[in-house]
């Protein structure tokens, strides 16, 4: 009877090991991978995109031409318009593909552009494709779409608990994120910033939305990141989807009846609807601000290297040749400074730079854990004069919308900005140390008065009172939380946030998990 009852209980377990083998069992399929190169400059200037920004460009003397997209829908409403004006190729890199009506009516358009001739490349950290994989796989059935896996893994692709437990094989490869986020339509347009693909990041949510802010930009700066895309999509952590999920030859076209039925069915929602009142020529800017502008990125290979010396990153570009001798302002929706940091903002500080960081409070970030990385140098920064401001999840309503999030019950966040005196970098890249070590980032540093100056309105509609808490350190050395309720000015003693994110927060510093954040 024992005998049989272990034999049993071995049966078992064997059963359970195989259980999980299968659930995480992957394998690689036999799939060219072909070398790519983005479309020559001679035949972008040739298509409607390249004409209207040489005839932009053509009137001014500065090489290079700026827009800033704030609103959510706007922002939208420019990748979908870029779609639908591309004649020969779009480019599209992004860390995360959501789930939601702004995918849908995306993939969608991707399928009716790929129909007219135009070749799609997508690129998609693998992480942020989780579950994704046979609609990305059917998309790229078509002839004229090509979808890569940045950083791929071969098994527990279809959910995030089964990728988790098949991370733990390799867990410091898997923590490494390509972040990039980025758009170019004919080698003409492109849109560079902080926005992923998901219903959150365009206004879309119903329960919650991202502050955040892209570029639009035409000119010189281009090319420079079209290049980058080739030299992500070219490098071998760059994967075809086909290698890791097969689907039938012809599986977009049925991809393709799925999204027309479902936005059929969904036409006359409100968000649809204030789309569509947008024309097809419309181009994806109302005013171009004329400037000169430095496409930066870090290498590819950063996720399979070892940790790199952060001169050697993109946060070492960005500081190399800046002198700051005004005012530095840095919008993150992660800010995590490091004792390293705080040392740095305090020398600024401490010689007459006007230093203001925005970021999230306790109660909007999505991650928490992150905010107790932050939280305990906030006494040390207010004491040397830095300006401190934290985004609201509510936001009492006012006349200017840029970052106020509307249309859903809390709000967070998402920008990555920082201003130098007469210079503004607008990215995927936060203030954190995941960003410099485990992530790869790009973004574009640009210098222009007036888009400096439309840039600096931005941050005063962050910082007013019904949109961000301003924090300051009483005589006493007690954090306050200043804010505006029904028009009238308040002041909380505790931090405001429920137990849950508290401890959370308090977890992450106690652990000591700053560097990994």
């Amino acid at each position: 009877m024992t005998t049989t009852m272990t034999n049993a209980c071995r049966w078992t377990q064997w059963l359970s090991v195989l259980v999980l083998c299968s659930v995480l069992a992957g394998c690689t399929h036999a799939v060219t991978r072909e070398h790519h190169t983005t479309l020559a400059l001679d035949e972008g200037r040739n298509t409607w995109l390249g004409e209207q920004a040489y005839q932009a460009l053509a009137e001014q003397t500065e090489p290079d031409g700026f827009a800033l997209l704030a609103n959510g829908q706007e922002a939208f409403a420019a990748r979908v318009g870029l779609i639908r004006q591309a004649q020969r190729e779009l480019n599209i890199q992004t860390y995360l593909l959501g789930e939601g009506q702004t995918t849908r009516l995306i993939l969608s358009q991707l399928l009716n552009a790929a129909e007219e001739g135009v070749r799609v490349r997508l690129l998609v950290d693998d992480f942020g494709a989780v579950g994704q994989g046979d609609r990305l796989a059917a998309l790229a059935s078509h002839p004229s779409i090509h979808v890569r896996v940045y950083n791929p893994l071969a098994v527990g692709r279809g959910h995030m608990t089964t990728r988790v437990l098949a991370s733990v094989v390799n867990p410091a490869k898997q923590h490494r994120r390509m972040h990039n986020k980025l758009w170019v339509a004919d080698n003409s347009v492109a849109i560079v910033g902080g926005r992923n693909l998901g219903d959150e990041y365009f206004d879309a949510n119903d329960s919650r939305n991202f502050a955040d802010l892209d570029f639009t930009t035409i000119g010189e700066v281009v090319p420079e990141l079209s290049r980058s895309f080739d030299m992500y999509w070219n490098h071998g952590l760059a994967q075809p989807i086909e290698r890791y999920h097969q689907v039938a030859d012809n599986a977009w076209l049925t991809l393709k009846t799925e999204l027309e039925e479902w936005l059929d069915d969904n036409a006359d929602s409100q968000y649809f609807s204030e789309l569509r009142r947008q024309p097809r020529e419309s181009l994806p800017w109302e005013t171009l601000h004329w400037g000169e502008g430095l496409a930066m990125w870090d290498t590819p290979g950063k996720l399979s290297s070892a940790t790199p010396e952060w001169r050697e990153t993109l946060l070492g570009d960005l500081t190399e040749g800046i002198e700051l001798n005004e005012r530095l302002v840095i919008i993150s929706a992660y800010f995590v400074p490091t004792e390293w940091g705080v040392k740095n903002l305090i020398e600024l500080a401490d010689r007459g730079v006007a230093v203001e960081i925005i970021t999230n409070s306790l109660e909007s970030t999505d991650a928490a854990v992150v905010h107790g990385a932050y939280a305990p140098w906030r006494e040390t920064l207010l004491a040397h004069g830095i300006a401190l401001y934290e985004l609201r999840p509510e936001q009492e309503a006012g006349p200017d919308e840029d970052m106020r999030v509307p249309g859903a019950s809390a709000s967070a966040l998402h920008i990555k900005a920082l201003s130098f005196d007469d210079q503004l970098f607008v990215g995927s890249f936060n203030a954190d140390p995941r960003s410099i070590y485990w992530n790869t980032e790009i973004g574009v540093l640009a210098r222009s008065d007036t888009l400096l100056q439309a840039f600096n309105d931005l941050v005063a509609v962050g910082q007013e009172p019904a949109l961000s808490y301003r924090i300051e350190l009483t005589p006493e050395g007690e954090l306050n939380w200043h804010l505006e309720r029904d028009g009238a000015m308040d002041v909380l003693t505790t931090e405001p946030g429920g137990f849950w994110r508290h401890f959370n927060a308090w977890l992450s510093h106690t652990l000591k998990l700053e560097r990994w954040l």
